[in-house]
């Protein structure tokens, strides 16, 4: 037997963990179905998620080892570079950044 930690996090804000006991050789996809995980989350929820192994993606059919985490992370809603350029072009170019905040007589770049 081995002891692998499914975690998930199906909607913001909310997260699933659960330790599981497993014969030895078990696949992401059946420790997926022997947890309580699997009847919450709909199919298609569950398809469009990325399983990896201590934040490794890995396939659905990759076998497990005792110690292991399994993760289930949702797709990305936004890219983050976007993110970032869309928050800069909010916040200007003197409030961001190393040097945005300088003591009173302070060298620039200090």
């Amino acid at each position: 037997m081995i002891r692998v930690t499914l975690v998930c996090s199906p909607t913001p804000r909310v997260v699933h963990e659960e330790v599981l006991h497993l014969p030895s050789g078990t696949s992401v996809g059946d420790a997926l179905r022997v947890s309580g995980l699997a009847a919450s989350l709909v199919q298609s929820d569950m398809e469009s998620m990325q399983p990896g192994v201590w934040g490794r993606a890995v396939s659905w059919g990759q076998s497990l080892h005792d110690g292991d985490r399994l993760e289930l992370c949702r797709p990305l809603t936004v890219d983050p570079k976007v993110a970032r350029r869309e928050r800069f072009a909010r916040q200007g170019a003197r409030a961001t950044g190393l040097f945005a905040r300088r003591r009173q007589g302070a060298k620039a770049g200090y």
